[in-house]
């Protein structure tokens, strides 16, 4: 088969690469739409891939074109994502259902073969099956939804208040999606880009700050997501929390972080309660924020947007989409397509 073969740094083509071969308890999927993860950037451009070659890429959406023995549940021709995370199952932590705190896992598109392909493997376990409804590029976006709606369960989230989004790229908008169904009074988003916050405004959110214009509220929100991953943000999430707020930093930092004391005091003063959020699974595997996104993406409440998407290409023109990256102007998600 064909796929996007990461070789080295800043080195990746589209090449011949072994067709999967499904074992007992797995099932063969042919690739539709891909999804490139902010985590995949690193990795093609910073020396980041755990080793060479490899095949990326971990958000995705296809159909079923195998089925493994033992597989029960699932046909040939369903519509299907795939949880990435494969965990042992067996560790101490997997057994009361933190999944992602395994040390024992491997990872679709990052340690084992990827979706920058013609054709990936997965366990049955991993498969999510989803609505004819869903289309194809919409059934790529399970995957920052999940990350979004677990950063929500792990927040001790409950609707009737003030809600914070920082950073509105794709996680950020659906964490405020998800705020707003489960009961918000109020959320609000903050980003230092007009495009994306009026996508925002489009999928929701009640109201929009840009920092790099405006000064936001401070000590005014009861729950804070910081899902940007960048020093501004995290100490925004700091001045913004209200007294007793519960705090929760899903973005994930890629450089140095520091604190002011006084900045850093917010956390005593008010109170508040921080914790991080790390992937996407829970109990049973792989988990309610998986199942509620293909159940509200059905619905509707969800709402996926044609804006989400910044720019799509044919996997065959993968090293074209990563130089985008290089050039540093996207903004939304980038999708290859079979």
């Amino acid at each position: 088969m064909k796929a996007g073969v990461l070789y080295g740094n800043e080195d990746i083509r589209f090449d011949n690469w072994e067709m999967p071969q499904i074992g007992a308890g797995e099932v063969l999927v042919r690739v539709k739409v891909s999804g490139i993860c902010g985590s995949d950037i690193p990795r093609v451009l910073n020396n980041s891939a755990h080793y060479y070659p490899i095949v990326l890429g971990h958000e995705f959406s296809g159909e079923i074109v195998e089925i493994g023995d033992g597989v029960t549940g699932l046909s040939v021709g369903d519509r299907v994502t795939g949880a990435p995370l494969v965990p042992c199952h067996i560790c101490a932590d997997c057994q009361i259902g933190d999944f992602a705190l395994c040390k024992n896992y491997t990872f679709i598109g990052s340690r084992i073969q990827g979706s920058f392909a013609e054709y990936l493997k997965l366990p049955a376990m991993n498969v999510v099956k989803f609505d004819n409804s869903i289309s194809f590029e919409q059934g790529a976006f399970f995957e920052p939804s999940t990350v979004a709606l677990h950063g929500i369960r792990l927040n001790d989230y409950t609707g009737g208040h003030d809600v914070a989004v920082i950073g509105g790229g794709t996680i950020g908008i659906f964490t405020a999606q998800w705020a707003k169904i489960f009961g918000a009074k109020s959320v609000t988003v903050f980003d230092i880009s007009d495009e994306r916050l009026k996508l925002a405004k489009k999928l929701g959110a009640d109201y929009v700050v840009n920092t790099s214009k405006e000064q936001p509220e401070f000590c005014k929100y009861k729950y804070v997501f910081e899902t940007a991953g960048q020093p501004a943000a995290m100490h925004t999430a700091f001045e913004v929390a209200g007294n007793k707020a519960n705090v929760c930093f899903i973005g994930t930092p890629h450089e140095d972080l520091t604190f002011t004391p006084k900045l850093w005091e917010n956390m005593n003063r008010k109170e508040f309660k921080l914790t991080g959020s790390w992937m996407s699974y829970s109990a049973p595997f792989p988990g309610e924020e998986w199942t509620l996104t293909a159940h509200y993406f059905a619905a509707g409440q969800l709402k996926f947007d044609d804006d989400l998407i910044f720019k799509r290409f044919p996997l065959s023109e993968i090293d074209k989409a990563f130089e985008l990256y290089k050039q540093g102007n996207v903004s939304g998600k980038v999708l290859l397509y079979n």
